[in-house]
């Protein structure tokens, strides 16, 4: 879409749980928005890219209180460590913000009270599983029992993990509660509900989601088959009870706004509290027509945001998204991502082994389209795709070309490079630039990718025939070496912006060689470079021995003695695996009482290069403090939210930072040096806190 004004574009990505770390799907997702935001601004329109934590519910509540530290402290901790996963990728957010800030509270108490004065909130009572120890309804992921059709014992309140049957909490038998170990009892309790099922909703949802135009085919599909059901569109439960987290419902005392009732609000008030420090008008922006608002977001929360989000913004009169944006999920090598086979990628070990962050954002757009489909990271291709195309094809014209205008000319171009019948740069560039502009406008970023990489090919070619090398060893031929090399400068020019929004560090430096340092725009594309300055080099090669180290390890089957401490011994292969231990008796194994612990807080070691402080639950009713040397492997947030294996019976030990009450398992090779990863031992999904490892 091209309009002769610039637009005004409200753009905002799926808003993190605040319960852990950047995960590499969060990566994935801001990735593809932060493209889309800067090719908008490089071709002149208005932005506005922001995000927030989605910080309220029920698991916050209780991970905060075991931890020991109040909701809020709790998300202020998590929110802290975002700031080097959006810097290191270059994701380039206007604001970042809380779903727990005073702008949310009001936003979303003013909207569910439009929405309950258009007839639109309705209560029912409803009867659910209560915790009488906890004194709080039991959310169905802290209830287990046992399968009611198959009779496997531990399985959750929703599906059955060893059938895949599916049911309502009341159908378990034997149940229990996961926070205190107590029988739940049934207990009634009004809840508020949003009446999607209206006619009215179900009305303008057809005309909205179904509009031809607006979302993505097989959205659109998903989107009829949900408002062509047999029965209907259900009303959306938007209330908890206290105990709960959350912002509490205007004339309900003891009731709490659903943390989905709330959570997209917060992007609305993230961009109010961004114009809050700007100086900018919210209500105004809202209510301008010419203002476009557009959400990118994952597979799994489609039905919310065609459906129930639209409806809400409709009927409590503000604007609704001009466009959805549904994407698939990251795989490994075809496969489903799995720390514990080893195909697991964490984007903070991906930056602390010095990976480019702009291979990722690369390769990630290589392989995005316009459809719902999933991104496949194969480290193989990872590799040849960025050797072959960012260094052989792209970074290479410069470095080909560059060094003999430098020396040979005092860094000057050309002044006429049209007379060269073999390379007319700007003619070539011009022809390809609408389609490659309307490629990232469809968020078809491996088509511009491909139609980029073709005009590479074509320059490649050129730099073939006319060998400057070859030039280069004649005096005589130094005009037709300065075009040539000239006319590669200029080509190397219009790649770099072309490829500006997917590689903004290097389009930077490129501005920078071009004497213009500044971001480069749409516009610069009507440019003609006179001069550069010193060629620096621009970018290496993927080391394949980096895909090694990137990929998380399986928990292996040896267990370090004293994480952080190497391991004494070599085996036959030089060090990767030790060599077995004297042999035990059973007598000598059931001495040691292994548990599984959930990490619940993880913080720097002030003094220490090695040690991280965790803080455990072991089951036990209380947490506990333990010392262990995996600084070098993890970073704090990374762990939060874990479960793990702790040596619970050994003896405590006073150390200078304070008392470490028990030991972390985790594993690592004979010889560091061969192999210096830690790995920290993370039990199967489905292990709870004070689970005994026999």
């Amino acid at each position: 879409m091209r309009t002769a004004h610039p637009r005004k574009l409200f753009v905002t990505t799926a808003l993190p749980y605040a319960n852990g770390a950047f995960h590499i799907g969060h990566i994935m997702e801001y990735i593809q928005a932060d493209i889309w935001v800067r090719f908008q601004r490089m071709q002149g329109n208005e932005v506005h890219f922001v995000g927030a934590d989605d910080a309220h519910g029920a698991p916050i509540m209780i991970a905060a209180e075991k931890a020991g530290v109040t909701p809020q402290e709790f998300v202020a901790n998590i929110a802290a460590g975002r700031k080097q996963y959006l810097d290191g990728f270059h994701i380039a957010f206007d604001n970042w913000h809380s779903t727990d800030g005073p702008e949310n509270h009001e936003l979303s108490r003013d909207i569910y009270r439009r929405l309950r004065d258009a007839g639109l909130i309705t209560t029912k009572t409803i009867e659910q599983f209560y915790d009488p120890v906890k004194n709080m309804f039991l959310p169905d992921r802290y209830i287990k029992g046992e399968c009611p059709k198959c009779g496997t014992k531990d399985q959750y309140g929703d599906a059955c993990e060893n059938c895949s049957a599916v049911y309502a909490p009341t159908d378990l038998k034997n149940p229990y509660s996961t926070l205190t170990g107590a029988t739940p009892v049934m207990k009634s309790s009004e809840h508020f509900f949003f009446k999607l099922s209206d006619p009215k909703c179900t009305e303008f949802l057809r005309a909205w989601a179904l509009d031809p135009h607006r979302l993505q085919p097989e959205v659109a599909n998903k989107a009829r088959e949900w408002l062509d059901g047999e029965e209907g569109l259900g009303d959306w439960d938007i209330s908890r009870d206290a105990p709960y987290f959350g912002i509490e419902i205007p004339d309900a005392p003891g009731k709490y706004f659903y943390v989905w009732l709330d959570a997209p609000i917060g992007y609305l008030a993230s961009l109010k509290n961004y114009f809050d420090k700007t100086g900018r008008d919210f209500s105004a922006f809202l209510a301008d027509p010419s203002s476009e608002q557009y959400h990118f977001i994952g597979k799994d929360i489609t039905y919310f945001h065609t459906l129930f989000w639209p409806a809400v913004l409709q009927f409590s009169g503000l604007k609704t998204p001009n466009n959805v944006f549904v994407h698939g999920f990251i795989t490994v090598s075809g496969e489903k991502m799995s720390k514990s086979r080893g195909t697991g990628i964490s984007p903070l070990r991906y930056l602390d082994i010095g990976m480019n962050p702009e291979w990722l954002r690369y390769y990630i757009a290589a392989k995005l389209n316009a459809k719902v489909e999933d991104v496949d990271f194969n480290p193989d291709d990872f590799v040849l795709r960025v050797n072959s195309d960012l260094i052989g094809k792209y970074v290479n014209i410069a470095s080909r070309a560059a060094g003999f205008i430098t020396k040979r000319f005092g860094g000057q171009l050309s002044d006429a490079v049209s007379g060269d019948a073999a390379m007319s740069w700007k003619l070539r560039f011009a022809e390809q630039e609408a389609a490659i502009r309307d490629a990232y406008e469809a968020r078809e970023y491996g088509k511009a990718i491909r139609q980029i990489m073709a005009l590479a090919d074509e320059v490649n070619q050129y730099v073939d025939t006319k060998k400057p090398w070859e030039l280069a060893k004649n005096p005589a031929n130094d005009q037709e070496l300065q075009d040539v090399c000239s006319n590669l400068l200029r080509s190397f020019y219009c790649l770099t912006i072309f490829l500006a929004p997917i590689l903004p560090a290097l389009a930077r430096k490129v501005s920078t060689l071009f004497r213009m340092e500044r971001d480069l725009t749409w516009a610069d594309l009507q440019s003609s470079p006179t001069a550069i300055g010193t060629f620096e080099h621009l970018m290496q090669r993927v080391d394949p021995k980096m895909l090694d180290a990137l990929f998380e390890a399986p928990a292996a089957a040896v267990t370090h003695p004293h994480p952080g401490l190497p391991l004494e011994g070599e085996g036959e292969d030089g060090g990767a695996i030790e060599a077995l231990a004297p042999e035990i008796k059973i007598d000598d194994f059931t001495k040691i009482d292994l548990r599984i612990a959930k990490i619940v807080h993880c913080e720097h070691v002030e003094g220490s290069d090695k040690l991280l402080r965790l803080t455990l639950d072991v089951g036990e009713g209380r947490t506990r403090n333990v010392f262990s040397g995996i600084k070098s492997a993890y970073q704090p947030e990374e762990l939060v939210g874990k479960l793990t294996v702790l040596v619970a019976n050994l003896a405590p030990r006073k150390m200078k930072f304070g008392v470490s009450e028990g030991m972390v398992l985790a594993a690592s090779a004979a010889d560091e040096k061969t192999n210096p990863g830690i790995y920290i031992l993370n039990p199967w999904p489905g292990a709870e806190p004070g689970m005994r490892i026999r």
